[in-house]
């Protein structure tokens, strides 16, 4: 088991809400794929970079984009705090501020801020 595979217990409470659809082609190993998703995004690592052992990167990042599309995330995010009875905690860059002392800009330079209109 690697350092970002999931636990038993984690696999057990995602599993019941994973897509399942019994026509066409079987799919390959939900549990080694997700492993593989999960690899990218907690290492930070590129998608060109997953370890063979996750299988075909193309697999792992076209089910990465397809659930997203279905909220399949945002499902499994809701199971997984259920099951952690609400003790999951989760801090993005999104809520978190950084203290105008802490950038690293020279004075009296001026800092233009702009912000991407959200994509989705």
């Amino acid at each position: 088991m690697s350092r970002y595979d999931l636990t038993d217990f984690e696999w057990r409470a995602i599993e019941p809400h994973l897509p399942n659809k019994p026509r066409g082609v079987p799919r390959v190993d939900d549990r080694r794929v997700l492993n593989g998703i999960f690899w990218v995004l907690r290492s930070g690592a590129p998608w060109r970079d997953l370890p063979e052992r996750y299988g075909p990167r193309t697999t792992c990042y076209n089910r990465f984009v397809r659930w997203r599309k279905a909220g399949v995330w945002d499902r499994l995010m809701d199971a997984i705090t259920k099951v952690h009875d609400g003790k999951v905690q989760m801090i993005d860059t999104s809520i978190v501020r950084v203290h105008q002392q802490g950038a690293t800009a020279k004075r009296g330079i001026e800092i233009i801020v702009s912000v991407a209109p959200e994509v989705g």
